[in-house]
């Protein structure tokens, strides 16, 4: 049978490689010039061990096995990958409690982790601050750019296509068939595919839309804003610190990596974009904005997360507010230690009535599978999620 994966980031590239594997034809169309382009190429670079997502979730389950075959499969291909662990610190008495749960979680989802007090995290990050800690022993650091490039050139090794700068612009489906609309330079050619799964990230939504689907969210971008430290200051960081995360927000907080090509990274935040692409606030899209600031479930969740949502904004608009919440886990980091570093978006899945769509989200048809929310830790479980998508498509 013949596929068409539409979006050629680390979730479309596994699914595609998945297809190969069993014996299907794929043609992967990706709108821009080069794979991994937007989020799995703008970000930390984390595989996640699954600490944080409700037991029984498809998060939870698919972090568990993601890092392992995320690691086994980087290892298998040449790429760049190492399992550092993490430090999650509690900086004050209140949030002792929120540790403990995150410890009662990851002992319910399979995960390797421990309280190891004030004195464990001083004996594997000396210079951070806390009242207490969990230490996370599976959580790792890959290029997730490398692994995308191994997957498209499994992809190509057996017989599949892929086709960049080829966004898709339509599709019909009929009873047999799938026809998609492909913008090629100045001109438009049709493929026909048997299947159709569309990975399309940030623009998840417009493309479920463009075929025929009625989307049952709508994808509001999120930009991640990071900071690299200075050499000097990098010395005060061995791993991966993380904060516990603030229960009223739903995105972790600022945390340290240390990065798989060398130094630490200090983010992200999380700021409404003012385009799905957008890495600063300079970048503006009008139609972008307009769909997020009109959508009713961005005013509903906002509503409700008003104190730490003007948290995050204070951080992008002030290295000062930034570097204060890192000494809040590491005290020596001063701003004069920040240097901005490129930006990510996340392309988050918002219902009608505010609710972030938490789990991983798909929609179909008979012919089409739509991955319309995939936010992280999917990087970390795209090798699962590729099985799954692949189960839902039930092809012949």
């Amino acid at each position: 049978m013949h596929v068409v994966v539409v979006g050629a980031g680390i979730v479309g590239l596994a699914v595609a490689a998945r297809l190969t594997r069993d014996g299907h034809h794929v043609t992967v169309v990706e709108k821009e010039r080069a794979v991994a382009v937007h989020q799995t190429g703008r970000n930390s670079g984390v595989m996640h061990s699954g600490l944080y997502y409700p037991p029984g979730s498809l998060k939870a389950r698919m972090s568990v096995a993601g890092q392992r075959s995320m690691t086994d499969y980087a290892r298998e291909h040449g790429v760049d990958v190492e399992i550092t662990g993490k430090l999650v610190v509690a900086t004050a008495p209140d949030q002792v409690p929120g540790l403990h749960r995150l410890a009662e979680r990851a002992r319910a989802n399979g995960v390797p982790a421990q309280l190891v007090g004030k004195a464990g995290a001083r004996e594997r990050e000396p210079h951070v601050a806390c009242v207490d800690a969990l230490w996370v022993e599976s959580t790792g650091i890959v290029d997730y750019t490398g692994v995308c490039r191994a997957l498209a050139a499994e992809v190509s090794e057996r017989g599949g296509d892929v086709l960049l700068g080829a966004p898709v612009v339509g599709a019909t489906e009929t009873e047999d068939r799938v026809h998609l609309r492909i913008e090629r330079g100045d001109s438009f050619s049709e493929l026909r595919a048997d299947a159709v799964v569309a990975c399309a990230g940030l623009h998840a939504d417009r493309v479920a839309r463009a075929c025929g689907l009625d989307p049952s969210a709508r994808i509001v971008p999120f930009r991640g804003e990071y900071f690299e430290l200075s050499s000097t200051a990098a010395e005060l960081v061995n791993g991966l610190v993380y904060p516990v995360p603030d229960p009223r927000f739903p995105f972790l907080g600022v945390h340290l990596t240390r990065m798989i090509g060398g130094g630490v990274h200090a983010g992200p935040n999380a700021v409404l974009a003012l385009a799905r692409e957008g890495y600063s606030w300079r970048e503006v899209n009008v139609r972008d904005a307009a769909d997020a600031l009109t959508w009713p479930g961005l005013w509903r969740m906002g509503a409700r997360n008003i104190v730490p949502g003007a948290r995050e904004v204070a951080r992008s608009l002030s290295r000062r507010a930034f570097a204060h919440s890192l000494a809040a886990l590491v005290p020596a980091i001063v701003p004069d230690d920040l240097a901005p570093s490129p930006a990510g978006v996340r392309a988050q899945a918002v219902a009608r009535d505010g609710r972030l769509v938490d789990d991983f989200l798909l929609q179909r048809t008979a012919r089409q599978v739509h991955v319309l929310n995939a936010p992280s830790p999917a990087a970390t479980c795209a090798l699962e999620i590729a099985d799954h998508v692949v189960d839902e498509l039930a092809l012949a």
